[in-house]
């Protein structure tokens, strides 16, 4: 079959079809036909099987499930990259290194960072990229687009993946399990930092004390208090905080808010922060002490008090008193210690 380019020259197509519409359907990729319009966004293709699928990103329909962690999808061919993860089958490998990928979209984009390739340019800063589609999406970071909304909340996100992890705040979904406890996560990266709760991993090291931290933003927050810095202004007054999380609790000082709104629905404490309120529901009413000490046969309801009796059993005790050589292994204890000295020099004659 023969077919005429736009700039007049004639192009030779050998591909043979064993059925007539599928050699019609070949035509149209040369011709630019698109017969099959969407009603909702005008958006046109050259297969009724291609308008179909694209109906489903307004209808949110997924009818391919897959059958080891229940994610769904729109199409076969997604499910069928998406299984890859599973198998962990990556049949394209880079003839270059010895990097292997599921597709070869990506095998394809890998190979550009051998040649170096960058061919699309920022307009509005430095930044170069191998892809077209990789610049679009930067472009969201100066415009601050965010095209990918939540059917159930609205809430606009930049980038899809972020969406897809959001929509499991709505679907309850949690597909990362820890294998030495029943905790299970919505994203990875979450997963990851809670195993460090079983390996006592802490990567993350002040370069001024000898504090370390399971996750970087523990770190950040943990420099303030060397720096001073204090990013979170009171719009009412001139206080300052570290955290975001203090700053909310201060304002219900000015908004007249109860400084203690979650309450527990099982004796009716009230608590200023919702984390507080689930250890003391743990502590108080469910009775588990899920930390176990591997040197006794104690349980704790709180990791840092497992922490802080492990000490008992080397004798460590990192805080000591100002005034006088006496240690102490938890932090309370010295504080106690240091009131105790005090209310002794003031009833002294």
């Amino acid at each position: 079959v023969f077919f005429t380019q736009e700039d007049g020259s004639d192009i030779r197509d050998r591909s043979t079809f064993s059925v007539t519409r599928d050699l019609k359907l070949h035509v149209m990729t040369h011709t630019g036909e698109n017969p099959y319009e969407c009603d909702q966004c005008r958006k046109q293709f050259f297969s009724k099987n291609q308008l179909m699928i694209h109906m489903r990103t307004h209808s949110d329909e997924r009818p391919y499930m897959c059958d080891q962690c229940t994610t769904r999808f729109k199409d076969r061919c997604s499910l069928k990259r998406h299984m890859m993860t599973h198998s962990s089958e990556k049949p394209y490998k880079c003839d270059q290194c010895t990097k292997r990928f599921g597709r070869t979209s990506q095998l394809k984009s890998h190979l550009k960072t051998h040649r170096r390739e960058k061919p699309y340019k920022c307009d509005q800063c430095t930044k170069r990229f191998s892809l077209e589609t990789d610049l679009k999406i930067h472009i969201r970071t100066h415009s601050g687009e965010k095209p990918y909304k939540c059917a159930q909340c609205m809430m606009l996100f930049q980038w899809k993946s972020d969406l897809k992890i959001h929509m499991r705040t709505h679907t309850g979904e949690k597909p990362y399990k820890c294998d030495q406890c029943t905790k299970r996560f919505s994203r990875t990266g979450t997963l990851k930092i809670h195993m460090r709760t079983h390996s006592g991993e802490k990567p993350y090291k002040c370069d001024q004390c000898t504090m370390r931290f399971r996750h970087g933003s523990a770190l950040k927050f943990h420099m303030r208090t060397h720096t001073g810095e204090k990013p979170y202004r009171c719009d009412q007054c001139t206080m300052r905080f570290i955290r975001k999380d203090a700053l909310t609790f201060h304002l219900r000082t000015h908004s007249g808010e109860k400084p203690c709104p979650y309450m527990c629905d099982q004796c009716a404490k009230r608590f200023s922060l919702k984390g507080v309120l689930k250890i003391h529901i743990r502590r108080a009413h469910s009775g588990k002490k899920p930390y176990r000490c591997d040197l006794c046969t104690k349980h704790f309801e709180q990791q840092w008090d497992l922490k802080c009796h492990i000490r008992t059993h080397f004798g460590e005790k990192p805080y000591q008193c100002d005034n006088c050589t006496k240690r102490f292994s938890r932090k309370i204890n010295l504080m106690r210690g240091q009131g105790q000295q005090i209310l002794k020099i003031n009833n002294s004659p």
